[in-house]
């Protein structure tokens, strides 16, 4: 979320902050909406296991997509995100939009509502999965609601874009938790194809999920120093990649 508010806080500044917060009470109304609609069908439908190989998939998903992104930055082959480029981009945006109309600034609402939406749509699936998982999916709610707050409170007292943060090393580290919990709950699931339809167990338990996690960190370490190695070695290669998120 730490984008998001980059954004949430260039509208503020320089349009509306009533029509920026306006946006952002929105995609948040509209993400709790779909949380509980999503969280209430997974746990009503599927049974124990397609439910742990569903959660396990999907954070496999979203673990190794940060995963990648982390290592591709660690590596040099994907440019660091600039907080404060990402700021100045969208303060200029906003001043190129013309004069708002009417007590609400559509321009500020919608733009934060799309970046506080869509940025939320991944801490969605984490929620639920984690939620299901503990079989309590409010609780988890209000534990990603509780983060969103303080990320928010951070940047309002220090009135700048949380560029201080770095965003790599955070991705990295819930990317390696992610991948460790999607492939614990995603080996455990598959005992839906089995005869009786009930989830496997890991060896010793949930000890099991260090072992997961120190592989994928190994296994991480591993692949960025064989990009840097190569990067080293091909001297004329082009420079970061420079993508968003």
């Amino acid at each position: 979320m730490v984008e998001a508010t980059t954004i949430v806080m260039a509208m503020g500044y320089t349009r509306s902050w009533r029509s920026a917060l306006t946006g952002v009470a929105a995609a948040l109304a509209l993400l709790a909406v779909v949380t509980s609609i999503a969280g209430y069908a997974l746990e009503r439908w599927f049974p124990e296991a397609a439910l742990q190989l569903v959660i396990g998939g999907l954070l496999l998903i979203f673990g190794l997509q940060w995963l990648r992104k982390a290592i591709l930055r660690s590596s040099g082959r994907k440019a660091i995100h600039d907080e404060d480029a990402i700021y100045r981009e969208e303060v200029e945006a906003a001043e190129a939009a013309g004069q708002r109309t009417g007590r609400l600034d559509m321009f500020s609402f919608m733009v934060s509502f799309k970046g506080v939406f869509l940025e939320g749509m991944e801490v969605v699936f984490i929620v639920i999965t984690f939620g299901l998982n503990a079989d309590n999916v409010p609780a988890a709610s209000v534990g990603a609601l509780a983060a969103v707050v303080v990320v928010l409170g951070i940047a309002f007292a220090v009135r700048r874009p949380l560029s201080m943060i770095d965003e790599n090393l955070l991705k990295y580290g819930v990317g390696l938790l992610l991948a460790s919990f999607g492939t614990y709950w995603a080996v455990e699931g598959t005992g839906i194809f089995r005869a009786g339809r009930e989830s496997l167990e890991w060896p010793g338990g949930d000890l099991a999920l260090l072992v997961l996690l120190a592989a994928w960190f190994l296994l991480s370490r591993c692949l960025v120093a064989a990009l840097r190695t190569s990067s080293t070695s091909t001297p004329a290669a082009a420079g970061p990649i420079e993508e968003n998120a």
